[in-house]
């Protein structure tokens, strides 16, 4: 991360930026103080600093591969996991085999290959037919006819997830406050849930889920009012609307899994409180760093958490520190007073203390409406049920070292009578 280093000019340090504040930032010094232990020295108590650490991209890099690949050190990955990569055909397959130096328990899997199949119907017709054995990116319809094939099993579990609509507060109208609020009120976000998630969702009220520290479960939210949302309109200096663009995802995700139709009902929710919604998508890496850059008005988006942790969400998301282009908070909203109250969560290790900041925080973040909170969705993916020992992640992340595939009937009847 220092800028200092010969090879800092061959990555990209977003999360170092988001979670340590760049450099030095709140990491003032890192070193290497015997074979097994790295010393850190921080300028301030930071209270989510262990959970941090376990997130995919503060891993230690080999210092090895960093010098022989430079720019190229991500096509060419090394660690200490169970799986090495064998090969990798882009936008073909990715191969990995199991790492026979692994240090825990050998994996159950010798060879483990991902394909990105596009389309979801082919997916889910590639899984029934046996071609493929697990699935993700499975939308809610496909879970309710895969659940129905005795010999494919559906996982679903909540999400530390949350999908929102994101209005850029930098822009006109989006910077006033009424218009917020309008927005909000003209959106009936129970019914876009109740229809479009049929059942593996809740609607958002807090912008964490309920399992972080800090969710306020009595928060009140927006309910749908076009009433309200007319009367915020003429208020503000619109009363017969205007037009806009409303940005939305290309791809499903496991907190949105169809972005468009989402787009569609918000779009004909805003139209009868006179708001003209333009939809606009583009590929997935251009609309990420379209939304970092703020190039929208508003736009879909979501976040899956990485660490359990309060501070993962709400300053990542919607702190001022993080409304720096390139942002991860894409409303580019900014309150003092929330600033303050993050910064003081992140000093503070009673768990008690810390929720009765983020609490007081959520409040203010629910007033001033730089999102609408769409839905806490549930994670889904489908498998066959020779597919055994799998076990869903709350980050979402796949792991696959303590799963085994039956190769048949003797193995299956052995699993299910052993001990």
């Amino acid at each position: 991360m220092n800028p200092k280093n010969p090879y800092h000019r061959y990555g990209k340090f977003i999360y170092w930026q988001t979670m340590w504040g760049g450099f030095p930032g709140k990491i003032q010094k890192v070193q290497a103080v015997g074979k097994y232990t790295v010393k850190f020295t921080l300028s301030q108590p930071v209270a989510p600093f262990l959970k941090n650490l376990a997130m995919f991209c503060f891993a230690i890099s080999s210092p090895t591969a960093v010098k022989k690949w430079k720019e190229n050190y991500f096509k060419h990955p090394v660690g200490t996991g169970p799986f090495e990569l064998v090969l990798w055909q882009r936008n073909e397959r990715i191969v990995l085999k199991d790492n026979p130096y692994y240090w825990g328990e050998k994996p159950g899997i010798k060879e483990l290959i991902f394909v990105p199949i596009k389309d979801s119907t082919t997916r889910m017709l590639e899984l029934e037919r046996g071609d493929i054995d697990f699935m993700t990116g499975v939308n809610v319809e496909e879970a309710r006819l895969l659940d129905q094939n005795h010999n494919i099993h559906v996982d679903a579990k909540p999400g530390m997830n949350i999908a929102y609509l994101a209005m850029n507060c930098q822009k006109q109208p989006f910077n006033h406050l009424w218009v917020r609020q309008a927005v909000r009120y003209a959106i009936n976000i129970k019914k876009i849930v109740k229809h479009l998630y049929q059942g593996l969702a809740i609607p958002a009220v807090n912008p964490i889920p309920p399992m972080i520290l800090g969710y306020n479960p009595n928060l009140r939210g927006f309910s749908y009012n076009p009433k309200k949302a007319k009367i915020l309109l003429t208020k503000a200096g619109f009363p017969h609307g205007f037009s806009t663009t409303l940005w939305y995802p290309p791809i499903s995700r496991q907190y949105i899994p169809d972005p468009k139709a989402v787009a569609e009902a918000m779009q004909a929710n805003l139209k009868k409180v006179g708001i003209r919604v333009k939809l606009v998508t583009y590929d997935w890496g251009s609309y990420l760093y379209k939304t970092e850059m703020g190039e929208h008005s508003m736009a879909i988006l979501g976040w899956i958490g990485d660490n359990g942790d309060p501070d993962d969400f709400l300053y990542a998301l919607l702190d001022k520190n993080n409304a720096v282009k390139p942002a991860q908070n894409i409303a580019f909203y900014t309150n003092e007073t929330v600033h303050r109250l993050l910064l003081k969560a992140q000093q503070i290790f009673n768990p008690q203390k810390r929720k009765t900041l983020y609490e007081k925080a959520i409040r203010i973040i629910n007033r001033d409406s730089p999102w609408v909170p769409i839905a806490y969705a549930d994670q889904i993916v489908a498998y066959n049920k020779d597919v055994k020992g799998f076990k869903l992640n709350p980050t979402g992340m796949l792991r696959f070292q303590n799963v085994k595939l039956l190769q048949n009937q003797a193995e299956a009847a052995s699993d299910s009578t052993g001990p």
